[in-house]
């Protein structure tokens, strides 16, 4: 997998580089919303005051660029209603299967743009992954297995996975994803997290087999099953029906 692509912006009088323009901080800063402020008391203000604080960047503990819920709210409210194109909108015989389009097509749009492959992700497979875990059930909750592990929401991300998204001293290096265990029932925040974990399965996969695999394979590894499995048939079939009506 390529190196994320940094973009160099220009702030007031100096220089931040971001991983990605739409990001408000640059790399080891997190966006703070703007939050009350406790002034404490003083000689002229005896009594202190609550004052509040507007949106800034702050630093992160480990120094990695990671990204939070408020800023990935920020950037898909900013960003993704001016994107058109893929994926197709087809939806697949599900209620709500055009719901998240924008949400798809912002993300695959960023974590392609921020890790630069060979093969761009395509947002059409995005949605065919998604109809296939979960039937764009926002909500969705499933167990993994015979563990207490759970797998949540649209791209049903798991717990051992959200931890690792998360956690500065894991395998990721960086590109870190915080979200929790509630975070992963909004669809947002679930699409974000999982693209980015695909990535990462693909990266995996890549080191594996000593070459760039297809985001096909990368899906598997996504899914942890074997090659032919119903469930990848799925995924299949679903992005078919959606090239079809594309076309």
């Amino acid at each position: 997998m390529a190196r994320p692509t940094k973009v160099t912006i220009s702030k007031g009088k100096s220089s931040a580089t971001k991983v990605h323009p739409w990001r408000l901080c640059p790399p080891g800063e997190h966006w703070k919303k703007t939050h009350p402020l406790r002034v404490p008391p003083s000689k002229k203000n005896p009594a202190g005051s609550l004052t509040s604080r507007g949106g800034h960047c702050h630093g992160n503990p480990s120094h990695k660029d990671s990204i939070y819920p408020v800023e990935i709210a920020e950037i898909a409210n900013q960003n993704f209603s001016k994107l058109d194109g893929l994926p197709t909108p087809n939806a697949l015989g599900f209620s709500k299967g055009n719901a998240y389009d924008k949400l798809i097509r912002g993300w695959t749009k960023y974590w392609n743009e921020v890790f630069n492959t060979k093969e761009p992700l395509d947002p059409d497979l995005v949605k065919a992954l998604i109809a296939s875990e979960s039937g764009f059930n926002a909500e969705a909750v499933a167990k993994v297995g015979k563990t207490k592990n759970r797998a949540h929401g649209l791209m049903q991300v798991t717990d051992k996975t959200q931890k690792i998204l998360g956690d500065p001293k894991g395998e990721l290096k960086d590109q870190l994803v915080h979200v929790d265990q509630e975070d992963l029932n909004d669809p947002n925040l679930n699409i974000c997290a999982g693209i980015r974990w695909l990535f990462r399965k693909k990266q995996i996969a890549d080191s594996e087999a000593g070459r760039e695999i297809s985001w096909l394979e990368a899906i598997q590894k996504y899914k942890a099953e074997k090659k032919g499995n119903k469930l990848i048939n799925r995924v299949v079939d679903y992005y078919k029906k959606l090239k079809e009506k594309s076309k």
